[in-house]
């Protein structure tokens, strides 16, 4: 009988800890780490760079030419606009020069200092209100 009990007894406190373990809940895990917050690099923008340099004998009201032209009239206005693109400040100096045979001879010159930040047109132009001679203009 000892051995009965003994073994009731035994087989009662393997119960109570089965029932123990099972019952017991395990600790959450942990929250992830945070992810650190990344600064972005510094924008280096590029320099002030001539793109192109268009003429012709109108212009609209963003400063492009409206049809490029190599020729011209000789009661044109002769517009030159210079795109640039970049970042910084920059002189532009449009000289007007007319050409026949082996002479030459100045028609104009004029500077602009710009302050660029992105793409951006620069105008410059002549005209001559009794006309220009007939030649070659660079």
């Amino acid at each position: 009988m000892k051995i009965k009990k003994l073994s009731i007894y035994c087989l009662s406190a393997l119960m109570a800890l089965s029932i123990a373990a099972c019952g017991k809940k395990e600790a959450p895990p942990a929250p992830p780490a945070p992810t650190p917050v990344q600064t972005p690099a510094p924008v280096v923008k590029a320099p002030i760079a001539f793109k192109a340099v268009v003429l012709g004998n109108k212009i609209d009201e963003t400063k492009k030419v409206a049809a490029p032209l190599s020729s011209f009239g000789p009661m044109d206005t002769i517009y030159a606009v210079v795109e640039t693109d970049g970042s910084g400040d920059a002189t532009i100096k449009a000289k007007w020069t007319f050409h026949k045979g082996a002479k030459s001879a100045n028609v104009s010159e004029t500077t602009q200092t710009i302050k660029g930040d992105g793409p951006a047109n620069h105008e410059f132009h002549i005209s001559k209100p009794d006309g220009w001679p007939v030649g070659d203009y660079k």
